[in-house]
């Protein structure tokens, strides 16, 4: 069957009608809708019968400590590493890294169950590569090659000397007195600094769905986050010898579940995939690095890496493709540009909507075609096929996955209302009662609580304002960076500036940023760095406004993490600006090559003092 449909003042040919994939797309959305949206999942607090110790690292004894610093950094992530580097950088070196776990590396120091992977080419995923001489030993580096990539970036820059490892903030207070921050730990920490950095990571805190008899379990039971080798045997790359004989439930099919479940599906007697929503699954491709192109890299590589994969993901053409990986493809293929011979933006803003839903319709027929091809029950590969647009949730690209499903081993459990119920030997789904030896969450992390409730402390300013209540509606900032009534505050995470898909590009750019200001002030004795109401206030109605067509896609969406589970309002991408990443820095870089600072307010110490 051939369509032509007239989109752009041309005619297109394509082999499907759009209309019953445009209901299609509704019906599952609407079967999936929740009132309680974020309310369905709860946290670790919530599920005493889930351990949640560092069981990576030895106890660290130590005493309380009392000290004033330049800079306090909170978090030991990328985000973390990047400012204390970026710091070092500029000759700032009188900071402290606070960070809950043992070590550093943040999510890849938490997630080391088998098959974690990055998601991004590792030679754009890894930051600071050229300065710390380190070559990913693949395409997409595993976990663990990760972490101890962040654990060079530690020692490259001296960072260890200013950790404070299993330590939590529990308060971070301006004070109007000193002018200075007073910051207080869960091991009786105080230490003021002029500075705070915030760099805890937008997925920080483990959830799990709130569903009746989650602590009647007598099996194991272990988020993905906090993975019980002890219990499976193995370690990431597989070998968990101790599932043998076990039958084993996974919950929940993102990005995490896709990598976990080949592991499973090898080792486990019987495996339960548990699905609500699938996802799209594109091919990984892997493969080692090459050492004859390795050899040709030459000064300046990962930056020329990094602005040709940003153009492309954000919708600027180049004349070629020095990643080519399926994010490239996905993400110029939805905006229809390779269907019409004129510009994109030559085109009515109606008509390039439409044109992009075609796209993304052909797209999607590609990878249910994928699917048919792959797993063999015909049954379970129509269970398989996501119905929704191509961003709606975060692509997964994984070679294993779906052949996993032709194992008779394997059981694909496929409903739209999840786990009804959990018993003492396993779980309810509409109805049937499965009985497990062990139930492995793969259900994400908590991304529709305030930040204050997510990292265990509220930010507190000028005045005793609280960022919690400051920010009930949504974020407000300078650029992402800066935000009025929290002096000397810089926010590393997700927080009203560009971000599209490589997240630790955006920590490296937002750190070197950060870095430079800080840097700025500590060496010209500005006591106070603040935004002006009114360039924030017009910052805000930019960001905001830059998001309205992706709210307008995320409303055709299943429900998830990027679409706030329904409530749109509190999505992922609700306080981030969603125009180009390119142009973003270009502003940016703009911005600070004036030498104006324009937007911020910078009081002098001498000014302070008077006051």
């Amino acid at each position: 069957m051939t369509i032509t449909l007239p989109i752009c003042g041309t005619e297109i040919d394509v082999d499907f009608d759009p209309a019953p994939i445009r209901q299609r797309y509704a019906e599952e959305r609407a079967r999936r809708l929740r009132e309680d949206n974020f309310g369905q999942f709860q946290g670790f607090a919530d599920v005493r019968a889930i351990d949640d110790t560092d069981q990576f690292s030895a106890p660290i004894e130590r005493g309380a400590i009392a000290a004033e610093h330049d800079v306090v950094i909170l978090g030991g992530g990328f985000g973390g590493l990047l400012a204390g580097a970026y710091l070092t950088q500029q000759g700032v070196t009188d900071f402290r890294i606070v960070e809950q776990a043992g070590d550093f590396g943040g999510t890849w120091y938490w997630n080391r169950y088998p098959g974690v992977q990055c998601d991004v080419e590792s030679y754009i995923y890894l930051p600071l590569l050229e300065e710390t001489g380190y070559l990913p030993t693949q395409r997409y580096a595993d976990g663990d090659e990760i972490l101890g990539h962040a654990q060079r970036i530690g020692r490259h820059f001296d960072l260890y000397r200013a950790a404070l490892f299993q330590t939590s903030a529990t308060s971070v207070r301006w004070s109007d007195t000193l002018q200075r921050w007073e910051i207080r730990t869960d091991r009786d920490d105080v230490l003021t600094a002029r500075f705070v950095v915030r760099a805890n990571g937008p997925l920080n805190k483990p959830q799990f769905p709130r569903v009746p008899g989650i602590a009647d379990f007598k099996g194991a039971m272990f988020h993905t986050s906090r993975w019980d080798y002890g219990y499976t045997g193995g370690d990431q790359h597989g070998g968990m010898t101790n599932l043998r004989d076990k039958r084993v439930a996974i919950i929940g099919t993102g990005a995490t579940g896709i990598q976990a479940v080949p592991f499973l599906a090898e080792d486990a007697a019987e495996l339960f995939v548990i699905q609500r929503t699938p996802s799209l699954v594109g091919p990984r491709d892997n493969r080692p690095t090459d050492p004859a192109w390795a050899a040709s890299l030459t000064p300046g590589w990962q930056q020329r890496r990094h602005h040709n994969f940003n153009s492309l993901v954000n919708g600027h053409p180049q004349d070629e493709n020095l990643v080519g990986d399926i994010w490239t493809t996905i993400l110029t293929a939805v905006t229809g540009r390779h269907l019409v011979e004129a510009p994109l933006e030559s085109f009515a803003l109606d008509d390039q909507v439409v044109l992009a839903e075609v796209a993304d319709m052909q797209l999607m027929r590609t990878v249910h075609d994928r699917i048919e091809g792959i797993v063999a029950n015909p049954a379970t590969a129509e269970k398989l096929k996501p119905w929704f647009g191509a961003i709606c949730k975060r692509p997964t690209f994984n070679d294993e996955y779906l052949q996993s499903f032709n194992r008779p081993s394997v059981h694909l459990i496929a409903s739209a209302n999840g786990v009804e119920k959990f018993t003492e030997t396993g779980l309810v789904v509409d109805g049937e009662h499965y009985e497990v030896d062990c139930i492995v969450f793969a259900t994400g992390f908590e991304t529709g609580s305030s930040t204050a409730d997510r990292y265990g402390y509220d930010i507190v300013g000028r005045n005793g304002l609280s960022m919690r209540e400051e920010f009930a509606a949504g974020a407000k900032t300078l650029h992402g960076f800066f935000s009025a009534g929290f002096p000397n505050f810089v926010e590393l995470g997700l927080s009203q500036n560009a971000y599209v898909v490589n997240f630790t590009y955006m920590l490296d750019r937002k750190a070197r940023h950060a870095a430079r200001v800080i840097g700025h002030a500590l060496s010209r004795d500005i006591a106070r760095i603040e935004p002006e109401d009114g360039a924030q206030a017009e910052w805000v109605q930019r960001t905001r406004e830059s998001g309205l067509a992706r709210l307008f896609y995320l409303a055709t969406c299943t429900p998830g993490y990027y679409s706030g589970q329904g409530d749109l309002q509190h999505g992922f991408f609700g306080d981030v600006y969603q125009r180009s990443e390119i142009e973003y820095w270009e502003m940016i870089e703009k911005w600070w090559e004036a030498g104006a600072f324009e937007g911020l307010q910078l009081s002098s110490a001498e000014l302070e003092l008077q006051g």
